[in-house]
């Protein structure tokens, strides 16, 4: 492999406008956790597909590598390529939104686009793009589908797969891919879309997407529900699912020890129960017109009240209220951050298992250690992150010793039970070995054999779901 060298950017000046070259600020070589650091390389910005498609040509017949960048929010360094100089191919100047077709609920996006300016836009046709993440505010609409993103929408609405019918990409070759098509059915051979969403970059750049809108909810509730226990959750989940249907937006699973560490932090507001619940259950719910939101939460925690399934609760009044309970769950990362992880695991199970697993994972972590766990997530779609932390008074340092016994015990535990070590991160370079470890040998066949025939030279972020030996 050759790096990205003063001939090859004097080439490239050759045929590129100005604008797309910039100089390479640290942020470029940087990921949020900390755990992968870029070793440099050549920062390139093109405005169109076709600048695109001229950077992947010259890198092939150069054997250049090249690092895909959207946003810079991915938590498994897919990001940053350590042991190379690369291309850096950043897409932020692709920003369009190229066309939306309201009647259709149809937006089509550059992959540069910031996924709150998509929401922004669908908004103004009185649409939704459902796709709602912690870093909406930064990330790119190519990154959420290259990793396939998920948040806190997955129950109701999907992924970031789930919500593409069509893509425009480059391959490795510099072929493009025209494939923006607005259609909910096409059954016309391979389907290249799910194949480059979920890939990480290692099968070429997106570099447009059409994306599925939908109706906006006309009337919106929320309520955080005391349950006993996780299995106390499932079957409360079970009963809003009878209850409301597709009505439940979002179902989020909080433990105790992420309102500790809130308040530890000193983050997400007043908390609203006196005595801390040692677990809870956040609900969104999105009705009809003729639908009382705060009247179906109300039905639904008698009943699951008489049934013993909860203890207490609050429903919204108001979205003032609604806010701040959503602000409770989304800054239990930033408290998470800020107390400091031993080991972070985005893991998925079955949705009857959690309780097992939790259980489970708890008795054995406990023989390694006297570490906290917060586990808190997507329990509707069975998306947990289980993170393991220190006792109270350490820090992660003191505990570095034991970081790969803790990842192995709760991937092990895991995979036992039918699951998967990556819900919604992706592979990135973090969790390669996890992928050899536990992934299906035919699979991985099949995977290697796709990467190879797109793209032979191996250019397309090299050491991302297989290592670079691959």
């Amino acid at each position: 492999m050759n790096k990205a060298d003063a001939t090859f950017e004097a080439t490239l000046r050759g045929l590129l406008p100005d604008a797309a070259f910039r100089s390479l600020s640290p942020a470029y070589l940087e990921e949020p956790r900390g755990l992968f650091h870029g070793a440099g390389g050549l920062l390139l910005t093109p405005g169109s597909t076709d600048e695109v498609a001229l950077i992947l040509r010259m890198c092939s017949d150069a054997s250049v590598p090249v690092v895909p960048y959207g946003g810079g929010t991915g938590l498994v360094g897919g990001q940053v390529m350590p042991d190379a100089t690369p291309v850096i191919l950043s897409l932020e100047r692709m920003i369009r939104i190229r066309d939306i077709h309201a009647t259709e609920n149809v937006l089509v996006a550059e992959a540069g686009a910031i996924l709150a300016d998509i929401q922004s836009a669908a908004e103004g046709t009185d649409r939704l793009f459902p796709l709602s993440l912690a870093s909406e505010g930064s990330c790119r609409i190519g990154g959420c589908l290259s990793t396939n993103a998920g948040g806190v929408n997955v129950l109701r609405y999907g992924s970031a797969r789930d919500l593409c019918l069509g893509i425009e990409a480059v391959l490795p070759d510099g072929t493009v891919h025209h494939g923006l098509k607005r259609l909910r059915k096409d059954n016309t051979g391979y389907d290249l879309r799910s194949l480059l969403c979920g890939a990480e970059g290692t099968l070429g750049v997106i570099t447009a997407a059409s994306l599925r809108l939908f109706p906006r909810p006309a009337r919106t509730g929320t309520a955080l529900l005391i349950v006993r226990d996780p299995l106390a959750a499932l079957d409360l989940l079970a009963m809003a699912q009878a209850h409301m249907g597709q009505g439940i937006s979002a179902f989020e699973l909080i433990k105790g020890t992420g309102l500790e560490f809130l308040s530890e932090a000193g983050l997400g507001g007043p908390q609203p129960f006196q005595s801390r619940p040692d677990w809870s259950v956040l609900i969104d719910l999105g009705l009809g017109p003729s639908d009382d939101p705060e009247e179906a939460l109300l039905s639904l925690f008698e009943a699951a009240q008489e049934a013993g399934l909860v203890a207490d609760g609050v429903i919204a009044q108001s979205e003032t209220q609604r806010a701040a309970l959503w602000k409770l769950r989304e800054e239990i990362p930033l408290a998470n951050k800020a107390v400091g992880a031993i080991s972070s695991h985005d893991i998925s199970l079955p949705l009857s298992v959690v309780p097992e697993f939790l259980n489970k994972a708890d008795h054995e972590l406990a023989q390694l250690g006297p570490f906290r766990v917060n586990a808190f997530g997507h329990l509707g779609d069975g998306n947990l992150h289980y993170n393991v932390f220190p006792p109270k008074g350490q820090n992660k340092q003191d505990h570095q010793a034991a970081k790969d016994d803790v990842r192995q015990v709760v991937y092990d535990l895991v995979h036992q039970l039918g699951g998967s070590f990556s819900a919604e991160h992706g592979v990135g370079r973090l969790k390669t070995t996890e992928l050899e470890r536990y992934g299906d040998p035919a699979r991985l066949t099949a995977m290697r054999a796709v990467k190879h025939a797109l793209d032979p030279k191996g250019i397309m972020n090299p050491g991302v779901i297989f290592p670079n030996t691959d």
